[in-house]
C-alpha cells in the first residue's frame, strides 16, 4: 500500500516494514532478536525458531526491495549477548551490499564493539533523511522533521462481520509523527488513541486494511 507524506511516497508492507523509494531505504522497528534466548534463560521454554522465522521474512523483505539501507529503529537485540546474536552475524553475511543501520532503542545495550563488528552504523537519538526523523521513542524527538518512530508496538482494535473484536498490530501516521508496528512476531500490542486527522493501517494476516 502507498501513501504519501510530507509529499514523499512511503509504502507500507504488510510484514510490518515500511519502504521508501526516493531513499532506497527499508525500515522497520523493534526485531528484538535475543528475546527467546532471553526467555529461556530464565527457565521459559520458547523455541528459538522465533527469531529464524523472523530474520526469513526480512530476508523476504531485503530480496523483494532491493534497498540500499535497511534502517532498524530501535531494539535490534533485546538484551546481553547471546547465540542469536551470532545466528543473526551469519544471516547477515548474505546482505554484504546492504548498508545496515541501527536507531537505538532502549534495549540496546550491546558493548560498541559487538555493533562494529556485525559492520552496523548506529545512530544515537536518530536517523535523518530529508524529510523524516527516525527515532525509537518519539517523546524525545527534538526535530521538525516528521517523526518516524517505533517502541511501543502499536495496535488498533476493529471489529469483523461476526461482530467480533480482534487486535492487529498496525501502522499509526499523525499530524507531527508516526508509530511503526513491532517487526517480532514474539511482541505484545499497545492500542493506539487516533483522532479523526489520523490515518491508522490495520495488519491484518492477509492484507493491510486501512480504518
Amino acid at each position: 500500500m502507498k501513501i504519501s507524506v510530507r509529499e514523499e511516497e512511503i509504502i507500507l508492507d504488510k510484514e510490518r516494514a515500511i519502504y521508501l523509494p526516493k531513499e532506497q531505504l527499508l525500515a522497520i522497528s523493534d526485531l528484538h532478536l535475543g528475546k527467546a534466548a532471553h526467555f529461556r534463560k530464565a527457565g521459559l521454554a520458547v523455541p528459538n525458531i522465533v527469531s529464524k522465522n523472523d530474520l526469513d521474512r526480512l530476508s523476504e523483505l531485503l530480496e523483494k526491495y532491493l534497498p540500499k539501507q535497511l534502517l532498524i529503529n530501535g531494539d535490534m537485540f533485546h538484551s546481553d549477548y547471546n547465540t542469536e546474536i551470532d545466528e543473526f552475524a551469519k544471516w547477515k553475511e548474505n546482505f554484504n551490499e546492504i548498508n545496515f543501520i541501527l536507531v537505538k532503542g532502549n534495549h540496546d545495550q550491546q558493548a560498541e564493539e559487538v555493533y562494529k563488528n556485525l559492520a552496523v552504523e548506529v545512530y544515537e537519538p536518530n536517523y535523518q533523511t530529508d524529510q523524516f526523523c527516525f527515532i525509537h521513542d518519539v517523546a524525545h524527538c527534538r526535530s521538525n522533521l516528521y517523526a518516524i518512530s517505533g517502541h511501543i508496538h502499536p495496535g488498533i482494535s476493529i471489529y469483523n462481520k461476526a461482530k467480533q473484536r480482534l487486535k492487529f498490530p498496525c501502522f499509526y501516521f499523525g499530524e507531527d509523527h508516526a508509530v511503526l508496528p513491532a517487526f517480532s512476531n514474539f511482541t505484545g500490542l499497545q492500542l493506539v488513541k487516533a483522532k479523526e486527522t489520523d490515518m491508522v493501517f490495520a495488519i491484518t494476516p492477509t492484507k493491510i486494511v486501512k480504518v
